[in-house]
């Protein structure tokens, strides 16, 4: 029998590491759209675990095996933390995205860790994780997962974009949803704010003062994935392969390489709006007004920045409500975004083992 109401906790670690994203929120089982956002937390990482997921891309098999089983103990006690903090006594089921290490999907490899069985047994509470292998085994890109909330929680808007580690969008064409990576985003900047002393380019005012680099963009508009038609996604290995051999032959100031691969992105992300299109614009790139100044200037389209909760917290909460659809059974990926041979519902679902 479906409750009406569903409590449940949503994870979320995004690929610019910029911490862990905890929501709690309440769902209401006959409109997914009646939701609300009780409590939300981020919670950074130690530079030792930053370090640690950079590098883990590069581990053998066993390293990533006791990786899983670490960052999923890392991740119980954080949510232990989260239900301690704010007294939660009502959880249905905890939703966790894991942080992805590999992801070729070409090659049939998606890998994000965080281990469901220990979180499950330190948390003593029903976990839903690993959302993304199961499509992959389908034919399908295994992302992106979060436009199924944006068809079911905000589909009064015509786009969704999340401007995270990369930038994606969501959209309904010909009835059916389509969504796609676009292009990096803080995965990158970051990386050169990181350089100056700054963890990131706080409202790119950085950028803002670095002088454009003209042969360095043009360069980066040449790049093929910008040519292939969706579906289609992006990885860490992607932008180690393709982007910072680019940057790093330029040999410019990081303020210069910020500023010119800020307007290249404004340039990427403007491309795939018609004019005076309606925007929901989340991830923490929301705040980087210089962006949003050049994405409005290469194309005037109605950017909506709603509350910072949303801003922030609008993955965490969306893979909340994967776990919810998984744990009812319901479809929450779609064959239209991802190119699996059928739509599915995906996710592992682990119950806490009886000592």
């Amino acid at each position: 029998m479906i409750k009406n109401e569903v409590f449940a906790i949503g994870v979320m670690s995004g690929t610019s590491l910029d911490g862990v994203d905890l929501v709690y929120v309440k769902f209401d089982n006959q409109d997914y759209k009646n939701f609300n956002i009780v409590h939300c937390n981020t919670v950074s990482y130690s530079e030792e675990w930053k370090k640690l997921l950079q590098n883990a891309i590069s581990f053998s098999e066993n390293a990533l095996i006791e990786l899983d089983i670490s960052y999923g103990t890392l991740l119980a006690e954080k949510i232990n933390n989260f239900i301690a903090k704010f007294s939660i006594e009502v959880i249905d089921f905890i939703a966790s995205h894991g942080h992805t290490v590999l992801h070729q999907p070409d090659k049939g490899i998606t890998l994000q860790v965080g281990n469901g069985q220990i979180m499950a047994d330190l948390t003593k509470q029903k976990v839903v994780c690993d959302f993304r292998t199961q499509d992959v085994e389908l034919g399908g890109q295994g992302a992106p997962l979060v436009p199924i909330g944006d068809e079911l929680l905000f589909a009064e808007y015509d786009y969704c974009l999340n401007l995270g580690g990369f930038a994606n969008v969501s959209f309904k064409q010909d009835d059916k949803r389509i969504a796609f990576d676009i292009c990096p985003v803080n995965i990158v900047l970051n990386r050169y704010a990181q350089k100056l002393g700054l963890e990131y380019d706080d409202k790119g005012i950085t950028a803002s003062r670095g002088t454009f680099l003209m042969q360095l963009e043009s360069n980066l508009r040449m790049l093929d994935y910008y040519k292939v038609k969706p579906p289609k996604s992006l990885g860490l290995e992607w932008v180690l392969k393709e982007i910072i051999p680019r940057l790093e032959s330029s040999s410019r100031k990081p303020q210069d390489i910020l500023r010119t691969f800020t307007d290249h992105a404004a340039w990427a992300i403007a491309k795939v709006f018609p004019k005076n299109a309606t925007v929901l614009v989340t991830g923490g790139g929301a705040f980087n007004e210089y962006l949003i100044k050049k994405i409005n200037q290469n194309k005037n389209i109605e950017m909506i920045i709603p509350s910072k909760e949303l801003i922030n917290f609008k993955e965490a909460l969306v893979f909340a409500f994967l776990g919810l659809l998984r744990v009812d059974n319901q479809v929450n990926c779609l064959m239209s975004v991802t190119g699996a041979e059928k739509n599915h519902s995906s996710g592992k679902i682990f119950t806490p083992k009886e000592f």
